[in-house]
């Protein structure tokens, strides 16, 4: 048999997700919070064109960069070794990207998109664009801006720290 005792009163607020916590962990729990908002309305975009998020994370840095081996392209996305061949191999499947031998190297292949990925990279954007506006149709004028901005500083540091 327990008894209800009384908690100790603490003065570190517990961490929560909600609007106005004031805990240490607050901040990164609301960043979560928005990241799975904006995921799950960028894979609906997605959606209708075959590929998942993952897949899209690797076109971008493919179109930024240009051929990427596939050691870069894990460190670009956040993926594991594994994970990132898998991502590979469904890309080549659907004939939006190919593996390239690298000279000098014959173990090292390095990735580049197709123009069967060039185009379906393109209409993603076209067909996020509406999805995209919807996530912030209720910030006031100048604060889809800001807030790109304010994330842009907390994720990419000027002193370079991550």
């Amino acid at each position: 048999m327990t008894t209800d005792a009384p908690r100790p009163a603490t003065t570190t607020s517990r961490a929560t997700d909600r609007p106005g916590d004031a805990s240490p962990f607050a901040l990164g729990l609301l960043l979560r919070q928005a990241h799975w908002r904006a995921a799950a309305v960028m894979s609906e975009a997605l959606r209708p064109l075959g590929i998942e998020l993952r897949h899209f994370a690797v076109l971008i840095v493919l179109v930024d960069r240009g051929p990427t081996v596939q050691r870069d392209l894990a460190a670009a996305t956040g993926t594991d070794k594994a994970g990132i061949m898998r991502v590979v191999d469904d890309l080549e499947r659907k004939g939006l990207a190919v593996r390239k031998s690298v000279p000098g190297d014959r173990r090292v292949r390095a990735v580049e998109i197709t123009p069967q990925g060039v185009e379906l990279f393109d209409a993603a954007h076209a067909g996020a664009e509406p999805l995209a506006e919807s996530l912030v149709t209720d910030l006031a004028p100048g604060e889809r801006e800001l807030l790109t901005d304010l994330l842009t500083r907390f994720a990419y540091p000027a002193d370079g720290e991550a």
